[in-house]
């Protein structure tokens, strides 16, 4: 699991899938508001002409020399719901992330927004 302390050293870093396949660059890490421990991360993916965010969780994330491995497939986290390099995540699509990977999703503190970018 990638520790609070540890997200800037990451950032710029190889992700990985569980066979090793690069599926992107980390871009940045989204915390769950109600912990603050790192729930997803953002991947950089695409032709350096039209990149793109996707999201993955990073709750059993390894973190190796120059690399952070995700355990999901390279192909699932490509089809996960994605956000242009300079958009921000809307609060109603963040049940649409969770689901994609099958997690239950609750509405963070006060029915506000689960995730945080750190």
């Amino acid at each position: 699991m990638i520790q609070p302390a540890d997200i800037r050293e990451w950032r710029d870093q190889d992700v990985v899938d569980e066979q090793g396949r690069k599926i992107g660059v980390l871009e940045a890490i989204y915390v769950a508001t109600s912990t603050d421990e790192p729930a997803m991360a953002t991947v950089r993916t695409g032709l350096p002409t039209r990149h793109r965010l996707v999201f993955v969780p990073v709750d059993d994330a390894v973190v190796g020399p120059g690399y952070v491995k995700v355990s999901y497939t390279r192909s699932l986290v490509k089809k996960a719901p994605s956000l242009g390099m300079d958009d921000v995540l809307p609060a109603e699509q963040e049940g649409a992330i969770f689901q994609h990977y099958g997690k239950t999703y609750q509405s963070g503190p006060g029915g506000g927004r689960q995730l945080a970018r750190r």
